[in-house]
C-alpha cells in the first residue's frame, strides 16, 4: 500500500505545508556574529542593546544571518568558520589564543567590522596597550589619545567617494550624538589605511565639557576607515548618551536613529559580506 495513504489527512496536509514553509525561507547571503561584552559603562550597554535590537531588523530586511555572543572563547577557528563577518560591538578579546584566532581568520580572507570603543587601548587601564598586531598594524591607529564630552553630534565628511561604504551618501551628513576618539596615529599617514569618514571642520567646537580639553576646536580626526590590506572597517559610533548627570541612567540618545549613518554601516557589512572568498577559515 501506498505510504501516503497510511497518514491522515490532517497530518498530510501539515507535513505539505511545513515542507513549503521551509522550501520558502531563503538561504542567507552570509552570516554575521557579534562579540560583545556589554558590562563595562551603560552608555556602551545601551548602544550594544540597542545594536542587537537593530541588527536582526537589518538581516531580514537584507537576508543575511546575525548571531551574537557574548562569551569570547567563541574566538576560536571551529567557531569562526561558520561565519562570513565578525562584529566587534565594545570591547575586544584579551586572551593570547583568542587573539591568535582572530588574526588567522582575517589573514586567510575573514571580515570585520569593529565599533567605537573596541578600537581602544590605554596603558595601565583595563584595556591595556599590549596587542600590537591589532592596533598599530590592523588598524592602525595605535592607542586612545583623548575624546570629546559630552556625546553630542558632528558633520562627518566623506573622504572617499568610491568606497563601496560611502556609496549614495551626501558629501557631508549630520551623525548621531556620540563620544569622539582621537588616536596615536595620524593615520593619513599610513598608506594602507583608506579613510572613509572624518569630522568635517564646521563641527568646530565639538563637545561640550564642562572640561577644556573636552571640546575640540581644531584638527583632523577620522571616525571610520579601512585597512586595504584586510576586508575590515571601523567606525568610531557607538556611545549613547546617558544621563549620568541625576543618575538616572536615562537614555538620551540612540545611535541608530539615523538613517544617513545607518546606510553607511548597512553598506560596509553588505561590502564586507558579499563577496567571492568570504570565509577567513574553511568549512
Amino acid at each position: 500500500m501506498n505510504l501516503f495513504l497510511k497518514i491522515k489527512p490532517w497530518l498530510l496536509s501539515f507535513l505539505l505545508l511545513f515542507s513549503t514553509a521551509v522550501m520558502a525561507q531563503p538561504i542567507p547571503k552570509f552570516k554575521v556574529i557579534a562579540f560583545y561584552t556589554a558590562k563595562n559603562d551603560q552608555a556602551h550597554i545601551s548602544y550594544v542593546r540597542e545594536a542587537n535590537k537593530w541588527f536582526p531588523k537589518m538581516a531580514a530586511q537584507y537576508n543575511f544571518r546575525y548571531d551574537t555572543t557574548a562569551n569570547w572563547n567563541n574566538m576560536n577557528e571551529k567557531f569562526l568558520s561558520q561565519y562570513q563577518v565578525v562584529l566587534f560591538l565594545d570591547t575586544r578579546p584579551e586572551d593570547a589564543a583568542q587573539r591568535a584566532a582572530f588574526q588567522r581568520y582575517m589573514e586567510k580572507g575573514g571580515a570585520w567590522m569593529g565599533f567605537h570603543f573596541a578600537a581602544f587601548s590605554l596603558a595601565d587601564s583595563a584595556f591595556p596597550d599590549n596587542w600590537n598586531w591589532y592596533h598599530q598594524q590592523f588598524l592602525g591607529s595605535g592607542a586612545y589619545g583623548s575624546n570629546t564630552w559630552r556625546p553630542t553630534p558632528a558633520i562627518l565628511r566623506i573622504e572617499n567617494q568610491n568606497h563601496p561604504a560611502t556609496q549614495q551618501l551626501p558629501q557631508r551628513f549630520k551623525s548621531s550624538p556620540n563620544e569622539w576618539y582621537r588616536w596615536e596615529h595620524d593615520l593619513r599617514k599610513n598608506p594602507d589605511i583608506d579613510i572613509l569618514l572624518a569630522v568635517d571642520s564646521s563641527s568646530f567646537p565639538l563637545g561640550t565639557g564642562p572640561k577644556a580639553h573636552e571640546i575640540w576646536h581644531s584638527g583632523y580626526y577620522p571616525v571610520a576607515w579601512s585597512n586595504k590590506k584586510y576586508k575590515m572597517i571601523y567606525v568610531n559610533m557607538g556611545h549613547n548618551d546617558i544621563d549620568y548627570e541625576h543618575h538616572t541612567n536615562k537614555e538620551l540618545s540612540l545611535t541608530f536613529d539615523n538613517p544617513i549613518q545607518n546606510k553607511f554601516i548597512m553598506n560596509g557589512l553588505l561590502w564586507l559580506g558579499n563577496r567571492k572568498n568570504r570565509s577567513g577559515f574553511k568549512h
